[in-house]
């Protein structure tokens, strides 16, 4: 099977969230029937392209943009220019969201690191196992392979 032969079926496997985080990260895909407007888009697939586009841009502690983020600045952000409000901290946004199981998550809701009862981070589901968020100081925005069991997985309404 050519590679060409397989873009259907790998299409039908990665999903409409895949291919539209592919298009914002500079990648280019045609898929028939899929509005290419942004704003046929959900809020949460919204959140993630923006989110995507800031790939690179440095942590900096307390920062919510746009050049400067750090984990919950950038879900707030991602948000707020997606058209949803968010409280400032990871806690604070895992408190306002609507809790999925890992099983019911989807690209654009919100991945919650946690230490027992306690959320320290924040990243915005990729798919795939991967999330988008801004790790700590001296790295950057990335996309990144969930690296812990310990995550808890909020929707935004």
């Amino acid at each position: 099977m050519t590679a060409l032969n397989r873009v259907p079926s790998l299409m039908a496997r990665a999903g409409t969230a895949s291919a539209l985080t592919l298009a914002a990260v500079g990648g280019s895909i045609a898929v028939p029937g899929l509005a290419t407007d942004a704003s046929a888009a959900t809020t949460a697939t919204k959140a993630l392209q923006i989110a995507a586009s800031k790939k690179g841009a440095p942590y900096a502690w307390g920062a919510t943009g746009p050049r400067r983020f750090d984990c919950s600045g950038l879900t707030l952000y991602s948000y707020k220019k997606a058209g949803k409000k968010l409280p400032r901290t990871a806690a604070q946004q895992y408190n306002k969201s609507h809790h999925i199981s890992a099983r019911n998550r989807k690209a654009g809701d919100l991945v919650f690191f946690h230490s027992g009862s306690s959320v320290y981070h924040v990243g915005i589901y990729a798919g795939h196992g991967k999330i988008w968020h801004a790790p700590k100081t001296g790295d950057v925005v990335k996309l990144q392979k969930i690296w812990t069991k310990s995550v808890w997985y909020g929707r935004v309404s």
